[in-house]
């Protein structure tokens, strides 16, 4: 992709900080500390500016960090950080453990970026369509702070008033996406059925077709070892949660072939036979990230919005240590900026 040379005709792109007690703010100073980014986006973070001096003297880096109340006030081009700042994080909160405090301050970040987005600030009024790329949460923080909601993916539909969403994951050589997510194994299984397949598979052929990919190659996983064995293992939840979703897809003409075991598929998908796997969560999650933890990044599809997120959690057991990993946010950023400019889905 063509780097563009001014800020006018760069995204950009509101980075909600996580969980302050996690390594958010360590991997947005570290992220951002590097030129790159700030050549294909225009950095925007939503979140504490004290938290950030903190982790930046964790780090041993100095970096300028501009507190400000409201995007409009951010100075780009500038390598300084631009923090719309919540003043929500205690000084003395530690990092690397759980608190409600901290859980509270992510549910704000989150909450402050979409109302940004929604009303069209988060970027000045000459940049393309916006962006949120977000650090990690905790979803026991979360809960503890009252927000009962599974994760990042079901807070941002209900914060849109979205009804449905589907999480994508990709790192260089795999994409998936799920067709179920935070459930339990026999929920999930239960929770599969043919429109819901067909409806994630419809959210993934728009996002790759959004993306440049005419006609994506999408494969979809059986739910049973060696994809039932025509019955014979399981029971019958190919025939009648999937391939009527399959049929469907192919009716309109779409590069869809399935149910496919999922040992078979992702060997063939990481060879390039398919652009995409479809799939329910650990059967995704499992080896997106053993091709690539540090690369793997989560985009949120339905949203009236672009969201990507790293692929990872908060890390408690490293965080405030200053020895986390920058690589999957600033894939997350290059994703986000990649898909700004083009219609949300």
């Amino acid at each position: 992709m063509t780097t563009p040379s001014t800020t006018q005709n760069i995204p950009t792109i509101a980075i909600t900080m996580g969980d302050p007690a996690g390594i958010g703010p360590e991997i947005i100073i570290k992220a951002l500390a590097h030129p790159e980014p700030h050549q294909f986006c225009n950095p925007l973070v939503i979140g504490d500016a004290a938290r950030l001096r903190q982790a930046a003297q964790i780090l041993n880096t100095y970096i300028q960090i501009d507190s400000i109340e409201t995007p409009a006030q951010a100075r780009f081009p500038n390598k300084a950080i631009q923090c719309v700042d919540l003043h929500n994080v205690p000084e003395n909160l530690p990092f690397g453990q759980l608190s409600p405090l901290a859980g509270e301050a992510a549910f704000r970040y989150i909450e402050r970026a979409v109302q940004l987005i929604q009303s069209g600030h988060a970027s000045a009024p000459s940049a393309p369509p916006q962006a949120i790329c977000t650090a990690p949460i905790s979803k026991e923080a979360l809960h503890a702070a009252g927000h009962h909601f599974p994760g990042h993916t079901e807070l941002l539909a209900h914060l849109t008033n979205t009804p449905e969403v589907s999480m994508m994951l990709t790192s260089p050589k795999l994409r998936v996406v799920h067709v179920t997510t935070h459930v339990g194994l026999l929920d999930a299984i239960d929770r599969i059925s043919p429109p819901l397949v067909e409806r994630t598979i419809a959210r993934a052929h728009t996002a790759l077709s959004s993306a440049g990919i005419p006609n994506p190659r999408i494969g979809v996983c059986a739910i049973n070892p060696h994809a039932g064995e025509n019955g014979l293992f399981g029971r019958g939840e190919e025939a009648t949660k999937i391939t009527p979703a399959i049929a469907a897809c192919q009716k309109k003409g779409w590069h869809v072939k399935g149910p496919l075991p999922a040992d078979t598929l992702f060997y063939l998908a990481a060879r390039g036979d398919f652009d995409i796997v479809v799939m329910y969560h650990d059967q995704g999650h499992a080896p997106i990230k053993v091709l690539g933890l540090e690369s793997g990044v989560n985009i949120t599809l339905g949203l009236p919005m672009i969201r990507t997120s790293v692929d990872h959690g908060t890390a408690f057991d490293i965080a405030g240590k200053g020895t986390a990993d920058e690589r999957s946010l600033m894939e997350a950023l290059r994703q986000a900026a990649a898909l700004a400019p083009k219609q949300a889905f």
